[in-house]
């Protein structure tokens, strides 16, 4: 897939754990962890909106597109 999720790189650069994200956000370690490997098929904008309120950033630092070059 051509979308990367940084996840992890936002929890490290705000010292936040996935069980403290869980809590801020409402949604379970288990589904955090789905988006935080990159596995998840999709992501609900609220949901979106609630992990960066709670890290404090932009969709554009969590989800990235990289260009694969297979077409």
């Amino acid at each position: 897939m051509a979308i990367k999720v940084n996840l992890d790189l936002m929890l490290v650069k705000r010292d936040m754990s996935l069980t403290e994200l869980s809590e801020k956000v409402g949604v379970t370690i288990s589904n955090l962890s789905i988006l935080k490997t990159g596995k998840a098929k999709a992501v609900r904008f609220s949901t979106l909106n609630a992990i960066c309120e709670a890290l404090d950033c932009q969709p554009g630092d969590i989800l990235e597109y990289e260009i694969t070059g297979e077409e």
